[in-house]
Protein backbone atom coordinates (compact mmCIF):
# COMPACT_ATOMS: atom_id res chain seq x y z
CA UNK A 1 0.00 0.00 0.00
CA UNK A 2 1.67 3.39 -1.05
CA UNK A 3 2.27 6.41 2.12
CA UNK A 4 -0.90 8.69 1.23
CA UNK A 5 -0.03 12.70 1.33
CA UNK A 6 -3.15 14.60 0.75
CA UNK A 7 -1.64 17.97 -1.30
CA UNK A 8 -3.35 20.59 -3.91
CA UNK A 9 -7.20 19.42 -2.79
CA UNK A 10 -9.38 21.80 -3.64
CA UNK A 11 -12.91 21.40 -1.81
CA UNK A 12 -15.35 23.97 -2.70
CA UNK A 13 -18.46 21.54 -1.10
CA UNK A 14 -18.29 18.36 0.62
CA UNK A 15 -20.30 16.26 3.57
CA UNK A 16 -18.58 13.84 5.70
CA UNK A 17 -21.95 11.96 7.04
CA UNK A 18 -20.72 10.39 10.43
CA UNK A 19 -17.32 9.44 8.90
CA UNK A 20 -18.83 6.86 6.27
CA UNK A 21 -18.88 8.66 2.83
CA UNK A 22 -17.30 11.47 1.49
CA UNK A 23 -19.94 13.59 -0.50
CA UNK A 24 -18.76 15.95 -3.51
CA UNK A 25 -21.27 18.38 -4.40
CA UNK A 26 -19.32 20.73 -5.80
CA UNK A 27 -16.09 20.68 -8.22
CA UNK A 28 -12.77 19.22 -6.75
CA UNK A 29 -9.62 18.09 -8.00
CA UNK A 30 -6.24 16.27 -7.72
CA UNK A 31 -4.10 18.70 -8.84
CA UNK A 32 -0.44 17.07 -10.58
CA UNK A 33 1.46 14.79 -7.75
CA UNK A 34 -1.03 15.20 -5.29
CA UNK A 35 -2.07 11.57 -3.64
CA UNK A 36 -5.27 11.19 -2.13
CA UNK A 37 -6.69 7.54 -0.39
CA UNK A 38 -9.98 6.84 0.15
CA UNK A 39 -10.76 4.71 3.79
CA UNK A 40 -14.56 5.60 3.22
CA UNK A 41 -17.49 5.74 0.36
CA UNK A 42 -17.25 8.14 -1.95
CA UNK A 43 -20.47 10.05 -3.65
CA UNK A 44 -19.72 12.02 -6.53
CA UNK A 45 -22.76 14.33 -7.15
CA UNK A 46 -20.57 17.41 -8.19
CA UNK A 47 -17.68 17.13 -10.84
CA UNK A 48 -14.06 15.28 -10.01
CA UNK A 49 -12.92 14.51 -13.56
CA UNK A 50 -10.25 16.55 -13.89
CA UNK A 51 -7.58 15.25 -11.68
CA UNK A 52 -4.16 14.34 -12.80
CA UNK A 53 -3.01 12.96 -9.87
CA UNK A 54 -3.07 9.81 -7.36
CA UNK A 55 -6.04 8.58 -6.13
CA UNK A 56 -6.11 5.00 -4.06
CA UNK A 57 -9.24 2.89 -2.66
CA UNK A 58 -8.04 0.95 0.91
CA UNK A 59 -10.43 -0.72 3.38
CA UNK A 60 -10.06 -4.29 4.94
CA UNK A 61 -14.07 -4.28 4.16
CA UNK A 62 -15.78 -3.04 1.03
CA UNK A 63 -16.29 0.20 -0.37
CA UNK A 64 -18.72 2.01 -2.71
CA UNK A 65 -18.67 4.86 -5.59
CA UNK A 66 -21.91 6.25 -6.29
CA UNK A 67 -23.76 9.48 -7.14
CA UNK A 68 -24.72 11.51 -10.38
CA UNK A 69 -21.73 11.83 -11.99
CA UNK A 70 -18.82 9.63 -13.32
CA UNK A 71 -15.84 10.78 -11.49
CA UNK A 72 -12.76 10.42 -13.91
CA UNK A 73 -9.16 9.71 -12.01
CA UNK A 74 -5.30 9.96 -13.50
CA UNK A 75 -3.60 7.12 -11.81
CA UNK A 76 -6.01 4.26 -9.46
CA UNK A 77 -5.41 1.87 -6.72
CA UNK A 78 -7.68 -0.79 -5.75
CA UNK A 79 -6.92 -2.30 -2.33
CA UNK A 80 -10.05 -3.14 -0.72
CA UNK A 81 -10.51 -6.77 0.39
CA UNK A 82 -14.31 -7.11 0.65
CA UNK A 83 -14.34 -5.33 -2.96
CA UNK A 84 -15.13 -2.21 -4.76
CA UNK A 85 -18.87 -1.69 -5.84
CA UNK A 86 -19.56 0.77 -8.18
CA UNK A 87 -23.26 2.35 -8.27
CA UNK A 88 -21.70 4.81 -11.06
CA UNK A 89 -19.66 4.40 -13.89
CA UNK A 90 -16.17 5.31 -12.95
CA UNK A 91 -13.24 6.23 -15.24
CA UNK A 92 -9.36 5.87 -15.58
CA UNK A 93 -6.89 7.92 -17.40
CA UNK A 94 -3.87 7.17 -17.09
CA UNK A 95 -3.17 3.54 -15.08
CA UNK A 96 -5.02 1.80 -13.00
CA UNK A 97 -4.26 -1.03 -10.52
CA UNK A 98 -5.38 -3.98 -8.54
CA UNK A 99 -4.14 -4.73 -5.01
CA UNK A 100 -6.73 -6.20 -3.33
CA UNK A 101 -10.61 -7.40 -4.25
CA UNK A 102 -12.93 -7.38 -7.29
CA UNK A 103 -14.38 -4.31 -8.63
CA UNK A 104 -18.26 -5.24 -8.83
CA UNK A 105 -20.68 -3.72 -11.35
CA UNK A 106 -24.69 -3.75 -11.74
CA UNK A 107 -24.79 -6.51 -14.59
CA UNK A 108 -28.38 -5.06 -15.42
CA UNK A 109 -26.90 -1.77 -15.79
CA UNK A 110 -24.20 -1.64 -18.62
CA UNK A 111 -24.09 1.82 -18.32
CA UNK A 112 -22.05 1.81 -15.12
CA UNK A 113 -18.78 0.20 -15.74
CA UNK A 114 -15.18 0.38 -14.68
CA UNK A 115 -14.35 2.84 -17.78
CA UNK A 116 -10.53 2.86 -19.45
CA UNK A 117 -9.96 6.14 -21.31
CA UNK A 118 -7.30 6.89 -23.19
CA UNK A 119 -5.92 3.42 -23.41
CA UNK A 120 -5.14 3.69 -19.85
CA UNK A 121 -3.55 -0.04 -19.12
CA UNK A 122 -3.96 -1.66 -16.21
CA UNK A 123 -1.86 -4.36 -13.70
CA UNK A 124 -2.33 -7.33 -11.31
CA UNK A 125 -5.50 -8.43 -12.12
CA UNK A 126 -5.96 -12.08 -11.29
CA UNK A 127 -8.49 -14.67 -10.59
CA UNK A 128 -9.02 -12.31 -7.01
CA UNK A 129 -8.88 -9.49 -8.94
CA UNK A 130 -10.79 -8.39 -12.02
CA UNK A 131 -13.87 -6.56 -12.99
CA UNK A 132 -17.12 -8.76 -11.86
CA UNK A 133 -19.40 -6.97 -14.40
CA UNK A 134 -18.92 -4.43 -17.80
CA UNK A 135 -15.30 -2.71 -18.39
CA UNK A 136 -14.92 -0.38 -21.29
CA UNK A 137 -12.24 0.80 -23.19
CA UNK A 138 -11.38 3.98 -25.54
CA UNK A 139 -8.80 4.33 -27.29
CA UNK A 140 -6.06 3.18 -30.40
CA UNK A 141 -5.07 0.19 -28.87
CA UNK A 142 -5.65 -3.47 -28.59
CA UNK A 143 -7.15 -3.87 -25.12
CA UNK A 144 -7.52 -7.06 -22.94
CA UNK A 145 -10.92 -6.53 -20.79
CA UNK A 146 -10.14 -7.23 -17.08
CA UNK A 147 -13.47 -9.38 -16.86
CA UNK A 148 -14.41 -12.56 -15.16
CA UNK A 149 -17.31 -14.07 -12.78
CA UNK A 150 -17.36 -16.24 -9.97
CA UNK A 151 -13.48 -15.61 -8.85
CA UNK A 152 -12.67 -16.73 -12.43
CA UNK A 153 -10.66 -14.04 -14.48
CA UNK A 154 -12.10 -14.73 -18.08
CA UNK A 155 -10.92 -11.53 -20.32
CA UNK A 156 -11.69 -11.41 -24.20
CA UNK A 157 -9.44 -8.96 -26.07
CA UNK A 158 -10.68 -6.97 -29.15
CA UNK A 159 -8.32 -5.17 -31.89
CA UNK A 160 -7.51 -1.58 -31.64
CA UNK A 161 -9.70 -0.14 -34.37
CA UNK A 162 -12.45 -1.90 -32.21
CA UNK A 163 -11.82 0.54 -29.36
CA UNK A 164 -11.98 3.97 -31.02
CA UNK A 165 -15.50 4.40 -30.49
CA UNK A 166 -15.88 2.88 -27.32
CA UNK A 167 -16.31 -0.91 -26.74
CA UNK A 168 -17.85 -3.00 -23.49
CA UNK A 169 -17.35 -6.04 -22.03
CA UNK A 170 -18.27 -8.70 -19.39
CA UNK A 171 -18.16 -12.31 -18.58
CA UNK A 172 -21.12 -14.76 -17.12
CA UNK A 173 -20.39 -18.09 -15.64
CA UNK A 174 -23.51 -19.48 -16.26
CA UNK A 175 -25.65 -21.51 -19.23
CA UNK A 176 -26.95 -19.19 -22.31
CA UNK A 177 -29.71 -21.64 -22.33
CA UNK A 178 -30.90 -19.52 -18.78
CA UNK A 179 -29.02 -16.19 -18.26
CA UNK A 180 -29.89 -14.02 -15.41
CA UNK A 181 -29.49 -10.74 -16.86
CA UNK A 182 -30.88 -11.04 -20.26
CA UNK A 183 -34.28 -10.71 -21.33
CA UNK A 184 -34.06 -13.40 -23.48
CA UNK A 185 -32.67 -16.81 -23.90
CA UNK A 186 -29.79 -18.60 -26.10
CA UNK A 187 -30.82 -21.87 -27.21
CA UNK A 188 -27.73 -24.15 -27.31
CA UNK A 189 -29.57 -26.76 -29.47
CA UNK A 190 -30.59 -23.89 -32.13
CA UNK A 191 -27.33 -23.24 -34.26
CA UNK A 192 -26.39 -22.64 -37.96
CA UNK A 193 -24.44 -24.55 -40.63
CA UNK A 194 -21.19 -25.87 -40.46
CA UNK A 195 -21.63 -26.16 -36.15
CA UNK A 196 -22.81 -29.22 -34.12
CA UNK A 197 -22.42 -27.84 -30.51
CA UNK A 198 -23.05 -24.99 -28.01
CA UNK A 199 -21.12 -24.22 -25.11
CA UNK A 200 -23.31 -24.54 -22.18
CA UNK A 201 -21.28 -23.25 -19.37
CA UNK A 202 -20.40 -19.62 -20.21
CA UNK A 203 -20.61 -16.63 -22.56
CA UNK A 204 -19.46 -12.95 -22.98
CA UNK A 205 -21.50 -10.02 -23.90
CA UNK A 206 -18.71 -7.90 -26.26
CA UNK A 207 -20.34 -4.46 -27.46
CA UNK A 208 -18.45 -2.42 -30.31
CA UNK A 209 -19.71 -0.87 -33.48
CA UNK A 210 -16.19 -1.49 -35.29
CA UNK A 211 -14.70 -4.57 -36.97
CA UNK A 212 -12.72 -6.61 -35.00
CA UNK A 213 -11.37 -9.90 -34.09
CA UNK A 214 -12.58 -11.11 -30.36
CA UNK A 215 -10.36 -13.32 -28.75
CA UNK A 216 -11.82 -15.61 -26.27
CA UNK A 217 -10.01 -17.60 -23.37
CA UNK A 218 -10.74 -20.26 -21.70
CA UNK A 219 -9.55 -22.50 -18.16
CA UNK A 220 -10.55 -26.24 -17.22
CA UNK A 221 -13.88 -24.60 -16.34
CA UNK A 222 -15.04 -24.08 -19.66
CA UNK A 223 -15.01 -27.64 -20.23
CA UNK A 224 -14.03 -27.33 -23.61
CA UNK A 225 -13.42 -31.45 -24.08
CA UNK A 226 -17.07 -31.64 -23.96
CA UNK A 227 -16.94 -29.79 -27.30
CA UNK A 228 -13.99 -31.35 -29.02
CA UNK A 229 -11.30 -33.15 -29.13
CA UNK A 230 -8.94 -31.14 -31.82
CA UNK A 231 -8.62 -27.34 -30.84
CA UNK A 232 -8.84 -26.98 -34.71
CA UNK A 233 -12.32 -27.99 -34.42
CA UNK A 234 -13.40 -24.98 -32.20
CA UNK A 235 -15.10 -22.47 -33.11
CA UNK A 236 -16.11 -18.75 -31.24
CA UNK A 237 -19.84 -18.66 -31.79
CA UNK A 238 -22.00 -15.24 -31.85
CA UNK A 239 -25.80 -15.39 -30.91
CA UNK A 240 -27.44 -13.51 -34.00
CA UNK A 241 -31.18 -12.02 -32.88
CA UNK A 242 -32.26 -11.88 -36.51
CA UNK A 243 -31.90 -15.65 -36.89
CA UNK A 244 -32.23 -16.44 -33.38
CA UNK A 245 -29.69 -18.95 -33.58
CA UNK A 246 -25.58 -19.30 -32.73
CA UNK A 247 -23.58 -18.45 -35.66
CA UNK A 248 -19.87 -19.69 -36.68
CA UNK A 249 -17.69 -16.81 -36.01
CA UNK A 250 -14.49 -18.67 -37.27
CA UNK A 251 -11.14 -19.57 -35.55
CA UNK A 252 -8.52 -17.51 -37.05
CA UNK A 253 -6.10 -18.39 -34.43
CA UNK A 254 -5.65 -20.82 -31.35
CA UNK A 255 -3.56 -21.78 -28.55
CA UNK A 256 -3.07 -23.23 -25.37
CA UNK A 257 -4.73 -27.01 -24.95
CA UNK A 258 -8.26 -28.42 -24.15
CA UNK A 259 -7.45 -27.19 -20.29
CA UNK A 260 -6.33 -23.18 -20.94
CA UNK A 261 -6.32 -21.41 -24.19
CA UNK A 262 -7.54 -18.71 -26.19
CA UNK A 263 -9.15 -18.34 -29.99
CA UNK A 264 -9.75 -15.43 -31.83
CA UNK A 265 -12.82 -15.23 -34.34
CA UNK A 266 -12.87 -13.91 -38.16
CA UNK A 267 -13.46 -10.30 -38.16
CA UNK A 268 -16.64 -9.46 -36.98
CA UNK A 269 -18.72 -6.45 -35.61
CA UNK A 270 -19.73 -7.32 -32.00
CA UNK A 271 -23.02 -5.00 -31.95
CA UNK A 272 -24.27 -7.90 -34.35
CA UNK A 273 -24.37 -10.54 -31.96
CA UNK A 274 -25.82 -10.58 -28.64
CA UNK A 275 -23.88 -12.67 -26.85
CA UNK A 276 -20.19 -15.13 -28.02
CA UNK A 277 -18.98 -18.09 -26.75
CA UNK A 278 -17.53 -21.51 -27.76
CA UNK A 279 -18.67 -24.20 -30.60
CA UNK A 280 -17.39 -26.99 -32.36
CA UNK A 281 -17.27 -27.29 -36.04
CA UNK A 282 -17.20 -31.08 -35.94
CA UNK A 283 -19.16 -33.98 -34.03
CA UNK A 284 -17.28 -35.49 -30.89
CA UNK A 285 -17.57 -39.56 -32.47
CA UNK A 286 -15.99 -41.98 -30.85
CA UNK A 287 -16.14 -44.68 -34.09
CA UNK A 288 -19.54 -45.20 -34.50
CA UNK A 289 -20.33 -43.97 -31.09
CA UNK A 290 -20.82 -39.73 -30.31
CA UNK A 291 -20.35 -39.41 -26.72
CA UNK A 292 -22.24 -36.13 -24.98
CA UNK A 293 -19.82 -35.43 -22.48
CA UNK A 294 -21.89 -32.50 -20.91
CA UNK A 295 -24.89 -33.66 -17.91
CA UNK A 296 -26.66 -30.59 -16.34
CA UNK A 297 -29.23 -32.41 -14.75
CA UNK A 298 -31.46 -29.32 -13.57
CA UNK A 299 -34.77 -30.67 -15.49
CA UNK A 300 -34.88 -28.28 -18.47
CA UNK A 301 -34.24 -30.88 -21.01
CA UNK A 302 -30.88 -29.76 -22.49
CA UNK A 303 -28.19 -32.63 -21.46
CA UNK A 304 -30.74 -33.72 -18.39
CA UNK A 305 -28.98 -37.57 -18.94
CA UNK A 306 -25.52 -38.89 -19.91
CA UNK A 307 -26.09 -39.61 -23.49
CA UNK A 308 -23.93 -42.07 -26.05
CA UNK A 309 -25.50 -41.96 -28.91
CA UNK A 310 -25.27 -45.20 -31.40
CA UNK A 311 -25.09 -47.37 -28.45
CA UNK A 312 -27.90 -49.25 -29.42
CA UNK A 313 -25.81 -51.03 -32.42
CA UNK A 314 -23.47 -52.77 -29.18
CA UNK A 315 -26.04 -54.13 -27.07
CA UNK A 316 -23.62 -56.39 -24.63
CA UNK A 317 -22.33 -53.15 -22.71
CA UNK A 318 -21.71 -52.06 -19.62
CA UNK A 319 -20.92 -48.50 -18.43
CA UNK A 320 -18.83 -47.29 -15.08
CA UNK A 321 -18.68 -43.78 -13.78
CA UNK A 322 -16.07 -42.74 -11.36
CA UNK A 323 -15.60 -39.64 -9.14
CA UNK A 324 -12.02 -37.63 -9.52
CA UNK A 325 -10.92 -40.11 -6.64
CA UNK A 326 -11.55 -42.93 -8.36
CA UNK A 327 -15.05 -44.09 -6.11
CA UNK A 328 -17.78 -45.36 -8.32
CA UNK A 329 -20.83 -43.43 -8.47
CA UNK A 330 -22.58 -45.57 -11.16
CA UNK A 331 -22.68 -48.70 -12.59
CA UNK A 332 -25.17 -50.48 -15.31
CA UNK A 333 -25.10 -53.05 -17.86
CA UNK A 334 -27.36 -52.25 -21.45
CA UNK A 335 -26.86 -48.63 -20.88
CA UNK A 336 -28.51 -47.85 -24.28
CA UNK A 337 -32.01 -49.39 -22.90
CA UNK A 338 -32.25 -46.67 -19.94
CA UNK A 339 -30.27 -43.63 -20.93
CA UNK A 340 -33.14 -41.31 -22.17
CA UNK A 341 -35.41 -42.63 -18.63
CA UNK A 342 -34.89 -42.12 -15.21
CA UNK A 343 -32.30 -44.66 -14.58
CA UNK A 344 -29.64 -42.89 -16.70
CA UNK A 345 -26.62 -41.56 -15.09
CA UNK A 346 -28.23 -37.66 -14.29
CA UNK A 347 -25.45 -36.63 -11.34
CA UNK A 348 -27.10 -39.14 -8.62
CA UNK A 349 -24.78 -41.19 -6.99
CA UNK A 350 -26.13 -44.84 -7.58
CA UNK A 351 -23.20 -46.84 -8.02
CA UNK A 352 -22.93 -50.23 -5.99
CA UNK A 353 -19.93 -48.83 -3.63
CA UNK A 354 -20.78 -44.71 -3.90
CA UNK A 355 -20.59 -42.70 -1.10
CA UNK A 356 -23.92 -41.55 0.24
CA UNK A 357 -25.84 -43.60 -2.47
CA UNK A 358 -29.05 -41.47 -3.92
CA UNK A 359 -27.64 -38.02 -3.62
CA UNK A 360 -26.94 -35.48 -5.85
CA UNK A 361 -23.16 -35.85 -7.10
CA UNK A 362 -20.98 -32.09 -6.98
CA UNK A 363 -20.88 -30.14 -9.97
CA UNK A 364 -17.37 -31.48 -11.64
CA UNK A 365 -15.23 -33.55 -13.57
CA UNK A 366 -16.22 -37.84 -14.08
CA UNK A 367 -14.62 -40.25 -15.65
CA UNK A 368 -16.57 -42.56 -17.65
CA UNK A 369 -15.21 -46.58 -18.65
CA UNK A 370 -17.48 -48.33 -21.13
CA UNK A 371 -17.17 -52.25 -22.06
CA UNK A 372 -19.19 -52.94 -25.22
CA UNK A 373 -18.96 -56.43 -26.87
CA UNK A 374 -18.05 -55.51 -30.43
CA UNK A 375 -16.02 -52.56 -30.22
CA UNK A 376 -12.77 -51.92 -28.11
CA UNK A 377 -13.39 -50.22 -24.63
CA UNK A 378 -14.28 -46.34 -24.36
CA UNK A 379 -13.07 -44.07 -21.19
CA UNK A 380 -12.97 -40.72 -20.67
CA UNK A 381 -14.00 -37.67 -18.91
CA UNK A 382 -17.77 -36.34 -18.52
CA UNK A 383 -18.87 -33.09 -16.72
CA UNK A 384 -21.35 -32.31 -14.34
CA UNK A 385 -23.10 -28.60 -14.15
CA UNK A 386 -26.22 -27.64 -12.52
Amino acid sequence: MKIIIITYLFLFSLVLSAQTAFHNFGNIQIHDQGQVGFHMDLVNDGTFDQNVGFTGFYNQNSLTISGTNRPIFYDMEIDVLDDLFLEVAVGVNNFQEFTNGRVFTPRNQINVSLDYLNDAPYLGENNDRYVDGYSTITGLLDFSFPIGDDFRHRPARIESQAANNTARAAYFFENPNFPNFFSDNFDTNNFGDLLFGISIFEFWDVDGDRETRVTLTWDTNSNIPTLVNDLADLRVVGWDPNLEQWVNLGNTAVTGDLDTGEITSDIIIPNNYVVLTFGTSNRILDSDLEVFTAVSPNGDGFNDTFVIQGLAQFPDNELFIYNRWGVLVYNRKAYHEVQQTSEAFNGISQGRATIAKGEELPVGTYYYVLFANGIKDRAGYLYITR
